[in-house]
């Protein structure tokens, strides 16, 4: 709930209260003190009139689930101010001697605060029920904050961990090529060590037939010289 509203809500009781006070003493008045009272109390109404406007200016600025709660406060509080009203203009027309005054106090009027404070024990009640709703909807609206701060944190998780594996992924991706460029070079390796082989079996062979050649010269040679 805006703690705007909410100030002006605790002044409007303050002064509701007190009004209802001096409507009750101004009903035991007469003549001169009789006006000087209604007096103040009037203008004690045109101060509750402006907190009314304040808290209906300040309540339909509020988001819409909030605003509904707090208009139904302000009709409670407009009924109320029109109670004490009507109070004061019982009290202002009774232009009548004592002894009737005190008849008037005694009836009309004491029927006039009773229902007014029951009036106003209602919107008390109704007020408490609303502030009761106020903080049901201060602990989801928490709650919701708590969940949203939660899933920003687990998103949070999550993008930390995509970018680990797409880092794990690029290592994964380098060492294959890393590996397949060693396995190229292997390749190579093994032909050109077969191709050396190839040479020494051959310089081999060529070795051989050039030693079995000599060896043949050698004993036609040694053959030609016993002959002769």
């Amino acid at each position: 709930m805006s703690e705007v509203f909410e100030g002006y809500e605790r002044q409007y009781c303050e002064l509701s209260a007190n009004l209802s006070k001096k409507c009750t003493a101004a009903a035991a008045l007469g003549g001169e003190q009789k006006k000087q009272k209604v007096s103040d109390i009037r203008a004690g109404l045109e101060n509750a009139e402006d907190l009314i406007r304040k808290m209906d200016l300040e309540a339909r600025s509020l988001q819409p689930n909030v605003k509904t709660m707090l208009l139904a406060k302000l009709r409670e509080y407009k009924s109320d101010l029109n109670n004490l009203k009507s109070e004061v203009k019982r009290i202002a027309s009774g232009n009548i001697n004592p002894d009737a005054r005190d008849q008037l106090f005694e009836s009309g009027m004491a029927d006039a605060l009773t229902a007014s404070t029951n009036q106003r024990s209602r919107l008390m009640m109704t007020t408490e029920r609303l502030n009761q709703s106020s903080d049901r909807i201060r602990d989801s609206r928490r709650t919701m904050l708590e969940t949203e701060e939660l899933g920003v944190s687990i998103l949070q998780d999550l993008h930390s961990q995509r970018q680990a594996l797409l880092h794990a992924n690029n290592t994964v991706s380098l060492l294959f090529t890393e590996l397949h460029g060693v396995d190229d070079n292997i390749g190579k390796s093994k032909r050109i060590l077969t191709a050396m082989s190839r040479r020494m079996n051959r310089n081999k062979w060529i070795i051989g037939i050039i030693i079995a050649v000599l060896i043949i010269t050698i004993a036609a040679v040694l053959y030609f010289k016993l002959v002769k």
